[in-house]
C-alpha cells in the first residue's frame, strides 16, 4: 500500500524568520491521524532567514537528525558541542535523558534543511552527538545511507532500527529496495518526478509505504529524494499474554 500526500497537503507555517512545512503533527499543528509513521515522529522542511534561529531549548527521548540542503546552520548544545552544518553534511543528536541546544543561521543567506526525529529503541540513553560530510556523488543513482541505527559503516549513527538514505536519480534511472516484513518506507521528494511501483510523486510530495515488498523507484526526470526505512510500530497497547485474558 502506497499512501501519497501531495505537496499542497502539507502543513505550512510562516513565522517570518522561519518558513516551515511540518509533515507530521508538531507544535501548534495537531492532527490525530498524522502523529507518526512507524518510529518516524517528525519530518520538518525548514527555511531559516539570516541572523535568526532557534534559541536554546530542551529535548529528550528522541534521535534528531539534521540534513542541510543549502546554506549553513550553527549548532551549540549542553554537551559542549559547537558546529556548523553545511550542505552535504548530516548531524545527529541523541537527546536521551535530556539536553538543550540552539540552532542559528549566522550566514548571509537563508538556510534550507530537513530535521527528522525518530524514536530510539531504548529509553534513558546517554545524550550523544555525531556529524559527517558526504559528497553529492555518493548518492547519485543509488540509495545512499547517510544515517543509520542498523550498523551500516560510514554513516551517522543513531539508536533506532532505521536508516535514512539520500538519492539523486538521473531521468530514466531506476533503483530497487526490498522493504521486508514488518517495515515501513517514507519517501520525500526534494525535486523532480518519481514513479514508485506505478504511483507518481512530484516535487515535495511524500509517500508512506506499507507491505509492498520490493519497491521500484524510477525517475521520470532528474529527481532528488530522502528515503527512510523504519520499523512498523503499528500498534501500542496490551502484550500477547494480556490479550489471552483470564476468568475472574
Amino acid at each position: 500500500m502506497i499512501r501519497v500526500i501531495r505537496a499542497n497537503q502539507r502543513h505550512f507555517s510562516d513565522f517570518n524568520w522561519l518558513k516551515t512545512y511540518w509533515l507530521f503533527s508538531f507544535a501548534d499543528y495537531f492532527n490525530p491521524d498524522n502523529i507518526q509513521f512507524g518510529a518516524l515522529r517528525v519530518f520538518n522542511d525548514d527555511v531559516v532567514e539570516p541572523g535568526t534561529g532557534f534559541p536554546t531549548h530542551p529535548h529528550r527521548e528522541m534521535e534528531i537528525i539534521t540534513i542541510v540542503l543549502d546554506g549553513k546552520i550553527t549548532h551549540e548544545d549542553s554537551m559542549g558541542n559547537k558546529a556548523v552544518i553545511k550542505p552535504g553534511e548530516v548531524q545527529r543528536m541523541s537527546a536521551g535523558t535530556g539536553l538543550t541546544h540552539s540552532e542559528f543561521n549566522l550566514d548571509d543567506k537563508p538556510v534550507h534543511f530537513y530535521q527528522i526525529w525518530i524514536y530510539p529503541d531504548e529509553p534513558r540513553l546517554k545524550p550523544g552527538y555525531d556529524q559527517k560530510k558526504y559528497s553529492p556523488e555518493s548518492w547519485k543513482n543509488t540509495l545512499f545511507p547517510v544515517a543509520s541505527g542498523q550498523g551500516i559503516k560510514n554513516t551517522v549513527s543513531f539508536h533506532a532500527d532505521a536508516t535514512i538514505y539520500r538519492s539523486s536519480l538521473e531521468a530514466g534511472k531506476s533503483i530497487e529496495f526490498d522493504q521486508g516484513d514488518g517495515r515501513r518506507a517514507f519517501v520525500y521528494l526534494t525535486s523532480g518526478k518519481l514513479d514508485i511501483n506505478s504511483t507518481l510523486l512530484n516535487q515535495n510530495d511524500q509517500a508512506r509505504i506499507d507491505e509492498e515488498k520490493v519497491l521500484k523507484l524510477t525517475a521520470m526526470e532528474d529527481t532528488g529524494l530522502i528515503f527512510i526505512d523504519v520499523p512498523s510500530c503499528k500498534g501500542w497497547g496490551y502484550d500477547k499474554e494480556t490479550l489471552k485474558g483470564s476468568r475472574a
